[in-house]
């Protein structure tokens, strides 16, 4: 297949830092690929698309975002079945070299500077998906400027991206499913076991996709999030430890711990005692003395 590269100058009106798309994608397999001197951020918000990218083809459903490089070389088409309704943001990589210069320890390796093969892909589903909308539509009516890209970006990477499920963009649909079970209470607690069993094939099969897609095994992955789930009920909630670690499906503390330890690098107790407090009604005497004015 040919292939074209495509320039920002020609999507761009003067002074413009970004381009935005809504659309509908054609069912009809494209002529070329391309390639482009620019950034792109793509949503599927409604239907499913096929998306061919440096090689490979993968299935892309409703609340896929895209993190798309400027030399991945890609196209897409609509499901047939479904159709596909995309959003769509391009922006110059000076934008994209200013954010990860800024913000290196958030961003680098991830998001639009990995060096993976595929593009980096996360699947968004509720609250996240709807966040992922309508803080892109906001871009649809704005000035088109500088400071409106970056915050849009930095707001999507670091407020709707965060925890959602990630892989590449040929993550097969049931890998990336999985993934999203593995987000509910009821299937973490059953640790890998509960991740093998919502993907439907066999262990070692999905141990093994899991590595190329991931870059880590399922047990991994599953304890992750057990660790997520741990921290948010340590920072939000009075729940004793041992239930935490009982809700995460863990009931060996000392493997608890340990695996809380290895997240955070402090223990749960500890954790707790910096996210816990509560500066607008503070349980401690020290601070609200130091905030009294002393009589003249």
């Amino acid at each position: 297949m040919d292939t074209r590269r495509f320039l920002i100058a020609d999507s761009l009106s003067d002074g413009a830092a970004y381009d935005f798309t809504w659309s509908s994608l054609d069912t009809a397999p494209a002529r070329f690929a391309h390639t482009h001197d620019y950034y792109e951020l793509s949503l599927i918000e409604r239907g499913a698309a096929w998306h061919w990218v440096n090689g490979e083809t993968a299935l892309l459903n409703e609340g896929a975002l895209l993190f798309i490089r400027p030399d991945d070389r890609h196209w897409f088409r609509a499901r047939r079945r479904t159709g596909c309704r995309i959003i769509n943001v391009m922006f110059r990589t000076e934008s994209a070299d200013h954010l990860v210069e800024r913000y290196r320890d958030d961003l680098a390796g991830r998001y639009f500077w990995t060096d993976s093969a595929m593009p980096e892909v996360h699947q968004l589903h509720g609250p996240r998906m709807e966040r992922a909308i309508n803080t892109a539509l906001e871009l649809q009516t704005a000035r088109r400027s500088l400071a409106r890209i970056e915050n849009f970006l930095l707001a999507m990477m670091t407020r709707v991206v965060d925890y959602a499920v990630t892989g590449h963009a040929a993550m097969p649909p049931w890998l990336a499913m999985a993934c999203q079970a593995a987000q509910r209470p009821e299937v973490f607690r059953r640790g890998a076991a509960g991740f093998v069993a919502a993907a439907g094939r066999g262990h070692e099969h999905v141990c093994r996709m899991a590595k190329r897609h991931l870059g880590i095994s399922p047990s991994v992955y599953v304890n992750t999030i057990r660790m997520q789930y741990a921290a948010m009920a340590l920072g939000s909630s009075d729940q004793s430890i041992s239930s935490i670690a009982h809700d995460c499906g863990i009931e060996n503390m000392s493997h608890f711990y340990k695996l809380f330890r290895a997240h955070y690098g402090v223990t749960p107790r500890a954790y707790r005692t910096v996210h816990a407090r509560n500066p607008v009604q503070p349980t401690g005497g020290m601070s609200l003395a130091r905030t009294q004015r002393q009589p003249r």
